[in-house]
């Protein structure tokens, strides 16, 4: 049976509580006084019920008693059923040590991991185990510090995490207890890696999507997500079309089944179809065996075809015909295959300029802009330049083992004004770099190297030497040469730029610019 006493605080009022027990000689298992709460803990065998109620009543006429009510257990019992809990269920191995390097605690995970048991390294010295790293050295050590090294037991290696244990004392200061050693083996790290990377990339929270612009865009997207139908999204390189594409696939029915991408720029037109389709048996020259495609081996999930304007008119027939109906024929086979998947597609291009130009098939983009989403670029969501930049850096910053820098208000502001014509990615890779040189706390406009650049001139030279003179004679030079081919006379060449047959023959004199020293 378990009191919890509501009370004042007094002087004896737990040794009070105490000579109540005593009296029906109550054999007190235990007792926990917690004076910033106000509450005295006490916990003994069960009685009968009028002993109880005598008990209670006793207890309640004590002076500073406020209240007194039974309780499931003492704040120590569920602290270490919670302890318990946790080193059970910890995927971890987890191993305390005293301050003298004696194991006092390990869980099953690091019994497992170490193929020990528990009779055999509880109790003893962990040191003898322990290679890469003097335990004793360190726990024997002025200041003990929290480390991670790379150590290896039981001829297992590991990264640890060695974190010292700290016992306040009444002087307020720390007396070292021990430490916990936190085990992750390759694979362990491995699957945490994948698992990082994994939400990193097919999460809608991945966006940041700050500005109403892209609010709006992931509104859409969570929408279409939920469909069956093919989604076209457009928009600039490195604006996250993939991103997206990967949230829809992970926010849909299909999430639990493959998601596979194709650079359509990046493959000649053969080598997509192969890759695409499939080839038979003999198809391919040194290829004996028939092959699946990417469609086949993303049945029941999704492919992305990044790029799809890059695709040749053959290319696109197959792919429309596969759209319309599921099916398609492998290269060099005459056997029809059906798989069911769905179609994301991006580009960067106009495709309807390309459709009126006859580039790309009409009734293809009009299959393939069913559910159609339009990522704008960076430079017209200035609300979410900051929320990503802190994200990558973040990122960045725990790769590579260190806190993660602050932001100064001159860059969050040259951040939301610069015109990013590589959008996100290069955003990205500004900050990786300006991450990895840098050497203090705090992340400044000076340290991401970013060209100048507007979006009239684009990028602009720095390093600009010399007058404008200079850079208009050399400006005039560079036109003359490439036009005099096409205009090989200087009357010809004088009508196209609208100046005097006198004035351009005394340029071409001026420039070296003839005949002989241009080839026509």
């Amino acid at each position: 049976m378990r009191l919890e006493i509501h009370c004042q605080d007094r002087l004896g009022i737990a040794q009070e509580v105490l000579q109540i027990l005593v009296s029906y000689q109550l054999d007190l298992r235990g007792i926990e006084v917690d004076p910033t709460q106000g509450r005295i803990y006490v916990s003994f065998p069960g009685v009968e019920f009028a002993t109880f109620q005598e008990l209670m009543a006793k207890i309640r006429r004590l002076a500073g008693v406020d209240d007194v009510k039974t309780t499931a257990f003492l704040p120590s019992e569920r602290e270490h059923n919670e302890l318990t809990t946790l080193l059970r269920t910890l995927p971890d191995g987890i191993i305390a040590v005293d301050s003298k390097a004696n194991v006092t605690i390990i869980n099953e995970a690091a019994l497992d991991a170490l193929s020990l048991k528990r009779e055999e390294i509880e109790g003893h010295l962990l040191t003898p185990l322990l290679k890469g790293f003097h335990l004793n050295r360190w726990l024997e050590g002025d200041d003990v510090l929290a480390q991670t090294r790379r150590v290896e037991i039981q001829n297992k290696k590991f990264i640890a995490d060695l974190l010292p244990v700290m016992v306040p004392n009444e002087q307020g200061q720390e007396t070292l207890a021990g430490a916990v050693l936190n085990l992750k083996s390759e694979s362990r790290l491995g699957e945490q890696m994948v698992v990082f990377k994994k939400g990193d990339q097919e999460s809608f929270n991945n966006l940041h999507a700050h500005s109403n612009l892209m609010r709006k865009v992931v509104r859409e997207a969570k929408k279409m997500a939920l469909l069956d139908a093919p989604i076209l999204i457009m928009g600039e390189t490195g604006t996250g079309k993939e991103v997206l594409a990967r949230a829809c696939h992970a926010a849909s029915g299909r999430s639990g089944k493959p998601f596979l991408a194709v650079n359509m720029a990046a493959m000649p037109d053969n080598v997509a179809e192969s890759e695409l389709f499939g080839h038979g048996p003999n198809a391919m020259p040194g290829a004996v065996d028939a092959k699946k495609g990417i469609f086949e081996q993303a049945n029941k999930g999704t492919v992305f075809l990044d790029e799809v304007g890059e695709m040749s008119r053959e290319l696109q027939t197959k792919l429309l015909r596969f759209l319309q109906d599921g099916c398609f024929r492998r290269v060099g086979d005459e056997n029809e295959v059906r798989v069911d998947v769905r179609v994301i597609c991006t580009t960067q291009k106009d495709l309807p300029a390309m459709v009126q130009e006859g580039k790309f098939r009409e009734d293809l983009y009009y299959r393939l802009n069913v559910l159609s989403l339009t990522l704008p670029p960076l430079r017209e969501r200035k609300q979410d330049v900051v929320p990503l930049a802190e994200h990558f850096i973040a990122r960045f910053a725990a790769r590579l083992g260190r806190k993660s820098p602050k932001l100064t208000e001159a860059c969050e502001h040259f951040l939301q004004h610069y015109p990013w014509p590589g959008n996100v990615r290069q955003l990205e890779n500004a900050l990786y770099r300006a991450v990895t040189l840098l050497e203090s706390n705090e992340l400044d406009k000076d340290h991401l190297q970013l060209p100048s650049y507007t979006s009239d001139l684009g990028y602009l030279e720095k390093d600009f030497e010399g007058t404008l003179d200079e850079a208009v004679k050399a400006f005039e030079a560079d036109l003359l040469r490439k036009l005099f081919p096409a205009y090989p006379s200087s009357r010809q060449l004088a009508k196209k730029l609208g100046l005097s047959h006198t004035a351009v023959a005394n340029k071409l004199r001026d420039y070296g610019i003839s005949k002989k020293s241009v080839k026509i």
